[in-house]
């Protein structure tokens, strides 16, 4: 268990340190108007040459766009959980403690999507029903990457049937996958915006698997 904790708080350590760095770097490095409105965007070359290569794809666009409400399901899933466990044992201390962690830790990830959203590091390539509307990190891919392994982690937990656990993971995997790539191609961010959503996944989702090995 010491090794599962010194690994994971490594990780989480490691990617959350890079994501402020890469932020960093995106609000300095090679920064031109090359936006909408001529918009100011960091790695300005890498981006602007991934963008012509995808152009805007609307129809990948909303289709990720409805399937990013599918985070939020399963956060309302394992709420339901916890709710259903706290009306029978009477407690908040006797609810698991790894289904306590999630509540927070999805609250921390809803808290960084906010934090974008109001704070903008950059704006889309395009416009958005005639707006310009942040687009560092993705927040569907942060949303994606961030809730659906916590999925994965809890069927492992949870599930004794091996079939069962097994389709749900795969399932879930090909879904994240889907999303994450479907956005990319859908032209509606820069390509820095995506991997620093995938960053800023990997390291809280670390972060929560930290937390959880050090309480049991």
């Amino acid at each position: 268990m010491l090794t599962k904790i010194r690994k994971t708080t490594i990780c989480s350590v490691v990617f959350i340190t890079a994501f402020v760095i890469w932020t960093f770097l995106v609000q300095i490095f090679d920064v031109k108007p090359i936006g909408v409105n001529e918009t100011e965007v960091g790695f300005s070359l890498i981006n602007g040459w991934f963008h012509s290569l995808t152009g805007v794809n609307f129809v990948l666009y909303n289709i990720t766009d409805w399937l990013g409400l599918m985070p939020i399901f399963v956060c309302v899933l394992f709420g339901f959980v916890g709710f259903v466990q706290l009306l029978e044992r009477r407690s908040l201390r006797k609810v698991d403690s790894d289904i306590i962690l999630l509540g927070v830790y999805y609250v921390l990830v809803f808290a960084f999507y906010l934090f974008f959203e109001t704070v903008p590091v950059n704006y889309r390539p395009i416009l958005i029903n005639g707006f310009a509307e942040a687009s560092y990190p993705s927040s569907t891919t942060l949303l994606v990457l961030a809730v659906m392994p916590t999925l994965i982690f809890q069927v492992k937990r949870r599930f004794n049937n091996g079939t069962v656990k097994k389709i749900i993971i795969f399932l879930t995997v090909v879904f994240s996958v889907f999303t994450v790539v479907g956005r990319l191609l859908s032209g509606v961010h820069w390509l820095t915006d995506i991997i620093g959503s995938v960053i800023l996944s990997v390291g809280l989702f670390c972060a929560y698997r930290t937390a959880v090995f050090m309480t049991n």
